[in-house]
């Protein structure tokens, strides 16, 4: 018997045939049986074997948006996420990109010590306060100034304002689409 392995077939679990004018049983279970892929010398006479091609174009890179911190720093870029605060520190598992630290000056200790995550998800850009102890106030254009609650998030545009304390005020910039 020829074992024929190239095509996946999914069909009742009972192993069962149907006719083609019969309707299908819906409350059946289907199956799916994985198989090894058959070698050139079992293939049905008259098939051929092709390769996978594997010099596929790779994506563009992405631009990043970017955000300042006051008017007197250079521009951050979001490539990886940025955690801000007096003395921030990254989580103890680290999912993706190692975040950028980001220190800010507190006299008044306004600002927690790992006060506020930055990060872009494909397009969107998030904010998340760190459970800080003074808060998060978020304004973006068009809209009232909105508190977050310890832990929360919220997607944000270009143009937002963020302020986490002690006139460390965060402007989230438009995306950077010159090349790195």
């Amino acid at each position: 018997m020829h074992n024929d392995t190239g095509d996946t077939v999914v069909g009742p679990a009972s192993g069962a045939r149907q006719s083609l004018g019969a309707p299908p049983d819906l409350n059946a279970d289907t199956l799916v049986r994985a198989a090894e892929a058959a070698t050139a010398s079992e293939q049905p006479p008259g098939t051929r074997r092709t390769q996978a091609r594997t010099d596929a174009p790779r994506p563009a890179a992405t631009a990043s948006y970017r955000f300042r911190i006051g008017g007197l720093r250079d521009p951050i870029s979001l490539d990886r996420p940025a955690r801000i605060g007096r003395r921030p520190t990254a989580p103890r598992v680290v999912d993706g990109a190692a975040p950028r630290l980001v220190r800010v000056v507190s006299p008044q200790r306004e600002v927690s010590a790992t006060h506020l995550e930055v990060r872009q998800i494909g397009v969107s850009i998030v904010i998340t306060d760190l459970r800080s102890t003074n808060g998060t106030v978020v304004l973006v254009p068009g809209s009232i100034p909105r508190k977050l609650l310890q832990g929360e998030s919220i997607v944000v545009s270009p143009g937002t304002l963020v302020d986490i304390g002690d006139e460390n005020i965060l402007q989230i910039l438009p995306l950077d689409r010159r090349p790195s």
